[in-house]
């Protein structure tokens, strides 16, 4: 029996192919696939502007959710047809960074839709050592397809939120409203901060305050600090999360804080990319600067359980849908930025 795929061929080679349906060995799960989202990392992929990690003739996809098909032999504890996603990182478990408790960033990481055959197909294979590290997570529950598919991007902004913990009644900035910046406003909003500011595409200011959001600017440069600071008299925000990978985002971040507040370099820059920052900002304010890149099982496992439980509401940012079948029609929709988040639902294509 064969499938639709979509199969990463080469640079801007990306085709829908028919490939065998795969078959789930001893520890191996076949999970039939319901949706995948897409994300900007897919187009990058795509046009070759990412290539670490990535395996010519990979299927795509790594914001999936499916439902178990088959179990091989010895997997135990996974029932058919239940709703499940993957952790997309494979972790080797005895590197430094994995010892450290950090196996999102492991030093021979494989990913899911990189390296690993991912969702954006029929049917994807989750690989014994996979299933034995734990990466497999099940829905406790039923969910929208496309909101499961959620809990890989929910995931990663868990473990950036973890790196600068938004406390009640405190104050934050997001720059940036596109998809992972809504997301931001939305677990900044669910953890209590009393003022969420957001800067971004006009398009994309409604979506940050119906996440949460108490004010949102289509506002960039000195305007967008001057008001910042005006609005906090002169004080700045406790908390400054970058969600583009602007450069000239780097200072301003530093200029948005207040004394003792955190920033967040969430979003990724463009490989090579330098700024120009004034490090007294950081001196003076006792600012601390933090990162945050892919998320670790635990963050999974939480990400599900908040879209489950409905405190996440975010199941809005995906606002198309496409057959697999109309592949090249879901990828230029999310190039030419149509609506929020773009769905593919494979079972439809059946």
């Amino acid at each position: 029996m064969d499938m639709q795929a979509a199969v990463l061929r080469g640079i801007n080679d990306l085709r829908l192919d028919r490939r065998e349906r795969p078959e789930p060995g001893p520890g191996e799960v076949l999970l039939r696939m319901d949706a995948n989202t897409i994300c900007g990392t897919d187009l990058r992929l795509i046009s070759g502007a990412k290539t670490a990690g990535v395996r010519p003739g990979v299927v795509m996809g790594h914001e999936f959710a499916g439902r178990v098909e088959a179990v091989g032999e010895g997997v135990e504890g996974v029932p058919l047809g239940a709703q499940a996603t993957c952790s997309i990182v494979l972790s080797c478990n005895h590197c430094p960074a994995c010892l450290a408790g950090r196996e999102h960033l492991c030093e021979n990481l494989e990913l899911f839709g990189y390296a690993i055959d991912g969702g954006m197909a029929e049917y994807m294979l989750v690989p014994r050592r996979a299933v034995e590290n734990g990466n497999l997570v099940i829905a406790p529950q039923e969910l929208d397809p496309t909101l499961l598919a959620l809990a890989e991007p929910v995931s990663c902004v868990i473990n950036g939120a973890n790196q600068f913990r938004v406390q009640p009644g405190e104050s934050v900035m997001v720059l940036g409203t596109g998809p992972i910046g809504l997301l931001h406003v939305a677990l900044a909003n669910l953890a209590g901060a009393t003022t969420i500011l957001a800067s971004g595409r006009p398009g994309r200011l409604e979506p940050a305050l119906e996440m949460g959001a108490t004010d949102a600017f289509d506002l960039t440069g000195q305007a967008l600090t001057d008001e910042i600071l005006s609005r906090t008299d002169g004080r700045g925000v406790d908390v400054v999360i970058v969600c583009v990978g602007a450069p000239e985002l780097a200072n301003q971040a530093l200029e948005l804080a207040a004394i003792g507040g955190r920033v967040n370099y969430f979003a990724g820059f463009p490989k090579g990319s330098t700024a120009e920052m004034d490090p007294n900002l950081i001196h003076y304010k006792e600012l601390v600067v933090t990162g945050g890149s892919n998320a670790r099982r635990a963050d999974v496992r939480t990400a599900v359980e908040l879209l489950s439980s409905g405190r996440l509401p975010v199941g809005s940012l995906v606002t198309h849908t496409f057959p697999l079948s109309e592949l090249d029609a879901a990828i230029t929709a999310v190039r030419e930025r149509q609506g929020l988040k773009v769905a593919v639902l494979p079972s439809e294509s059946r």
